[in-house]
């Protein structure tokens, strides 16, 4: 099994766990400390090493600096090196979506003296392989030269890859190189200057050249680069590198061969993009992409994959990464798209044709060059594997480059963690940032605010709308098909347990405003959930706008159409259920206090991401987990919903301070009619017609049972005693008084 797999399947071995042990966990809650600002956050894991083990020599921290985020390490009175955080300074995120923090110590001539794995969120244990194993390899850094990995770009030393943690240890080779060089860079160690931008004019992208181009000329002119590998050259490469077991398996065939054969491309160049891509495509391309975001493009063929299948199971792409000197980007499936064809005249046919987003916040520079460096492996035992790396150099022409004067670009003082120096401040940029996105995606949000506003008139006028039963049956089809479709299958609008985990998180520290604006869909969701909690309670999102309850109301109703047969839960049992969700959150919650990492990992008892994000490409158990519940729900209506659902459970707590109770009832409901209960789709109502507004849906078919004159009882007494006084009087016409009430709809 993968890493891949195996952070996929990790949370199902906790679920039983969970649902078992939520009780003893609302009563042993510990709450963590609050968390040190971000880009300061060395000091928080000093006490887990002893200064020995980082800089040999070295007994005692001094006082962390307040110009860059790094800490002395003292012998005596005396500085013999410096200690520092890698997530402190560059992206260590991980397969589990969570930084590595890596502490590394450094002497005054550059090189790395002691490195420690402090903290991480990857499940690697659970796979068999050991973290001593991951442990040890971190710690065989020291001795890195990073004067001579200044002068490689980064490649001067050899990537030791244990097999099933790829990822992870490419992510720790990575952090440690690039944050030892801001470190050297900015402390001035072993004669390496912190890198200034140049003054005076700065380089982008023109825009302004719209022109066509066949294939030769691209590549001719170095629009498009390529790197070809046969099968040859890669056995010489594993034969230099030394395995014996690399060596002993060599790739079949003949030399020649072709191993693969990659071009790569910067596609959101107007001139380069047009003429690989096509107008139409292009267009598309300049509406998906956000201010400060580029586009790659990776062609391939041959018989080794650029992709790989890993990204299917875990949503990377583990065999690409971009490089930019201290700047890289790995990329994740929401930044990929697989495209058809390439339509340049005279372009060969790939097997392989690919777009990767390269994101705004990384700092990459168009006008720069940089590598796309692939990762070539050979299996060399039943789970073993070696690894190589090749790097495929990338320079934009100048020609598709303008100048912009500017009287200054940078300055020589002061250094920024993360990236290069700024005038403008952090918030100031993630302000602008999230700016940028809304701007961007003004289309989206004025289709989903329009859709709550929708949702909202049907609330307040509920009575008009719900006369008609076919009216009220197809408008709820309809809305729930653009919920699951529109906002959870192509937008990802799907809320969790987690936002809410992460709400509260952030208020325990530094709250702002600022990452929740950057999603704007989900944020105009939370938005409407939180106006509905006051007036209509959890209803109005479980019961509309949650893509997951739509996919289980849809999936029954087709189950109810192929007849598969209905179970009613007992009232006795169904009522004893209902208070799963409620120990499924809390003890979610409980767990978030003490470290939000284990809480988001045993969150994926909620199949959202599965089902709604990821649209079942993960792990066959957890698809099979999420199967599971649609399954149970083709018996039982919203089965998920009634009983599990941890995100249902958060939303009722604060539903109970709704102002209002807008579904209307009679007097007899429940005493003698049971109508309404029958009926209920997900058994909200108590046997003496009650309704516990903490399980409704308001999905308002209670509502057109009230105004129905050939199901409600109370209704056909009032339209019998009219007709009556009708036919007594002499009033009213025939055909007036012969109301017919609308068929029922097939479901």
């Amino acid at each position: 099994m993968t890493l891949a797999e195996a952070l996929e399947v990790r949370p199902l071995f906790h679920i039983f766990g969970l649902l078992c042990l939520t009780a003893s966990l609302m009563f042993s809650i510990a709450v963590s400390p609050v968390a040190i600002a971000a880009g300061a956050e060395v000091t928080r894991f000093l006490d887990k090493v002893q200064p020995a083990e980082l800089v040999p020599g070295a007994d005692s921290f001094g006082v962390p600096r307040k110009d860059v985020p790094v800490v002395p390490a003292l012998k005596g009175n005396d500085t013999v090196g410096w200690v520092f955080l890698t997530s402190d300074f560059v992206s260590t995120t991980g397969y589990s979506g969570k930084p590595i923090h890596t502490l590394v110590g450094v002497d005054e001539n550059a090189v790395v003296t002691g490195v420690r794995l402090v903290k991480h969120s990857e499940p690697i244990v659970l796979i068999g392989i050991p973290e001593s194993k991951v442990r040890a390899v971190t710690e065989g850094y020291a001795g890195l030269d990073l004067k001579a990995e200044a002068e490689s770009g980064g490649s001067a030393h050899e990537l030791d890859i244990i097999s099933g943690a790829t990822v992870t240890i490419m992510v720790i080779d990575d952090s440690i190189v690039r944050s030892g060089l801001k470190v050297a860079r900015a402390l001035g160690l072993g004669g390496l200057a912190l890198e200034v931008a140049e003054l005076g004019p700065k380089r982008e992208i023109d825009f302004g050249r719209q022109e066509v181009l066949d294939w030769m000329t691209l590549l001719g002119n170095g629009s498009v680069r390529r790197m070809s590998l046969d099968v040859a050259q890669v056995n010489d490469a594993f034969a230099r590198q030394g395995d014996e077991r690399a060596i002993a398996r060599p790739e079949a065939g003949a030399d020649t061969d072709t191993f693969i054969d990659l071009y790569v491309a910067l596609a959101d160049v107007p001139t380069i993009g047009r003429s690989l891509l096509g107008e139409a495509e292009y267009a598309n391309l300049e509406k998906r992409l956000k201010e400060g975001e580029h586009a790659l493009l990776v062609m391939g063929r041959g018989r080794y994959s650029f992709k790989g299948s890993g990204y299917v199971r875990g949503g990377i792409f583990d065999r690409i990464q971009m490089i930019q000197h201290d700047v890289s980007a790995r990329f994740f499936d929401k930044q990929h798209k697989r495209l058809g064809e390439i339509v340049a005249d005279g372009a060969p046919s790939f097997v392989e044709m690919d777009l990767f987003v390269i994101p705004a916040d990384i700092g990459f520079d168009p006008a720069k060059d940089f590598r796309l460096q692939l990762l070539v492996q050979r299996a060399v035992g039943p789970i073993d594997k070696v690894f190589l790396t090749f790097d495929l150099g990338y320079e934009l022409p100048d020609d598709y480059l303008k100048t912009i004067p500017t009287a200054v670009n940078a300055t020589a003082t002061g250094f920024e963690v993360g990236g290069a120096g700024s005038a403008v401040s952090d918030d100031e940029a993630v302000r602008a940032l999230w700016t940028r996105i809304w701007n961007d995606r003004q289309i989206d949000i004025v289709v989903l605010a329009t859709a709550i506003v929708i949702l909202t008139l049907v609330f307040f006028f509920q009575m008009q709308v719900t006369h008609n039963e076919r009216f009220t049956f197809w408008f709820r089809i309809a809305f729930l098909t653009f919920t699951l479709v529109w906002l959870g299958w192509i937008e990802n609008a799907q809320l969790s347990v987690v936002n809410v985990m992460a709400f509260f998180s952030s208020l325990t520290s530094e709250f702002s405003w600022d990452a929740f604006l950057m999603d704007p869909l989900v944020f105009l969701l939370w938005f409407s959930v939180a106006a509905a909690l006051l007036f209509w309670g959890r209803g109005a999102y479980c019961g509309w706008l949650c893509p997951f309850g739509a996919l289980q109301e849809l999936t029954n109703r087709l189950a109810k159409l192929a007849r598969i047969p209905q179970f009613e839960v007992p009232w006795g049992l169904h009522e004893r259920l209902w208070p799963l969700k409620y120990m499924i959150f809390l003890g979610l919650f409980g767990l978030s206090l003490y470290s939000l990492d284990v809480a988001e990992h045993y969150a994926e008892v909620e199949p959202f991401k599965t089902a709604i994000i990821l649209k079942f490409q993960r792990a066959w158990p957890i698809v099979l987990f999420a199967v599971s519940l649609l399954v149970a729900g083709l018996f039982i209506e919203r089965f998920y919903c009634r009983y599990l659902c941890p995100l249902g459970a958060a939303l009722a707590i604060p539903a109970r301070l709704r102002m209002f109770d807008w579904l209307k009832r009679y007097r007899d409901c429940g005493n003698p009619c049971h109508r309404y209960a029958k009926e209920c789709m997900v058994q909200a109502i108590h046997p003496e017609g009650n309704i516990n507004p903490n399980e409704c849906l308001n999905c308002l078919h209670c509502q057109v049972l009230y105004q129905h004159d050939q199901k409600c009882p109370v209704c056909i007494k009032k339209l019998a005693k009219r007709r009556r006084f009708e036919k007594q009087t002499g009033l009213g016409k025939p055909e007036a008084t012969a109301k017919t009430a609308a068929p029922e709809p097939v479901a």
